[in-house]
């Protein structure tokens, strides 16, 4: 099967899910154009039998931000997971006395299919009592795994920089911290802090006996770029030193003939059992700023489109996303 290119217009941190029943989810973070209050602003959500269904099929909004107070600002990367027979959905977001006061959220549906605006709101990701480090400062970037019996968040958060930590959390109660977290990534290499030194928009892919969390970095124009952790399966995940990261970015606009800047990833198998990797890029017209909506803050411009392509293994058994 071949995706076209983009595959969903102006539809930036793309998330695809595949239900039990083989109906996909597609969701996204709703551009803003110019700043913040034209856009980010509500959580969408489409659906197919196919992949390729999710790019001519209806767009509902499931839920729209407040109109002050918290949740009203910046509505950003939602990702929707099935957790103990329920499905939830965890974004970022702000407030509107301060558009910058980002912190993760999670919905709960009350229905057995998300396509609907049947949504709970669970609030703000809370954490343990003894945990001091946990969404103090700005937090985003929420993703959820489970393996061998145990449940993990995901989140980027700046501490001098934007870095990736991780804990434990309920099967029960996702919206809860079950340990105090662990960092996993801080941006180190130069092609982590170009423009912005930043680690964010982590995705998790299980193949091969590895763990791998890819992640992206540096600021979210041309510059983007995706580069992996990984971690042996039967490891301590919990134990920083269970985790590896390459010194190079695994995809970046060098590696793209037409589009620019690739990131903020997520990973599903189609109807066919290929592996996908879904992601977002912006033209190449975003470099010379002639992409029609070039905002010099690239946060608002929101020609970042969702993009599809097949990953491959090498004789060892890596993913390979070039």
């Amino acid at each position: 099967m071949e995706y076209k290119d983009p595959f969903i217009a102006e539809r930036a941190d793309p998330f695809i899910t595949r239900s039990p029943d083989g109906t996909y989810y597609f969701t996204a973070s709703y551009p803003a154009v110019n700043d913040e209050l034209h856009g980010y602003d509500r959580i969408i959500l489409r659906r197919g039998k196919t992949v390729s269904d999710l790019r001519d099929s209806e767009e509902i909004t499931v839920w729209k931000a407040h109109g002050e107070g918290i949740m009203s600002r910046h509505i950003w990367a939602p990702e929707i997971h099935l957790i103990g027979g329920k499905w939830y959905i965890f974004f970022a977001a702000a407030t509107s006395e301060n558009k910058w006061d980002i912190k993760p959220y999670v919905l709960r549906c009350n229905e057995d299919d998300p396509y609907t605006e049947n949504w709970e709101e669970m609030g703000v990701v809370r954490k343990t009592a003894e945990d001091e480090l946990s969404f103090r400062c700005f937090s985003l970037d929420m993703t959820y795994f489970s393996h061998n019996e145990k449940h993990y968040l995901i989140w980027a958060q700046i501490e001098g920089c934007s870095s990736l930590f991780m804990a434990e959390t309920y099967e029960e109660a996702p919206w809860k911290l079950k340990t105090e977290p662990v960092l996993l990534s801080t941006p180190e290499y130069d092609w982590e802090k170009v423009v912005h030194k930043v680690n964010e928009g982590a995705s998790v892919l299980k193949a091969n006996g590895k763990i791998y969390v890819f992640f992206s970095a540096s600021g979210t124009g041309a510059e983007y770029c995706i580069g992996r952790l990984e971690a042996d399966s039967d490891s301590d995940l919990m134990n920083a030193s269970s985790w590896k990261k390459l010194p190079y970015p695994v995809l970046s606009t060098k590696d793209l003939n037409s589009c620019a800047g690739p990131g903020h990833n997520s990973f599903v198998r189609d109807e066919n059992g290929e592996l996908l990797l879904i992601y977002h890029a912006r033209p190449l017209s975003h470099i010379t700023k002639q992409c029609g909506t070039y905002c010099d803050e690239s946060l608002y411009d929101p020609c970042r489109h969702t993009r599809i392509k097949k990953v491959t293994f090498d004789e060892n058994g890596e993913p390979l996303l070039k």
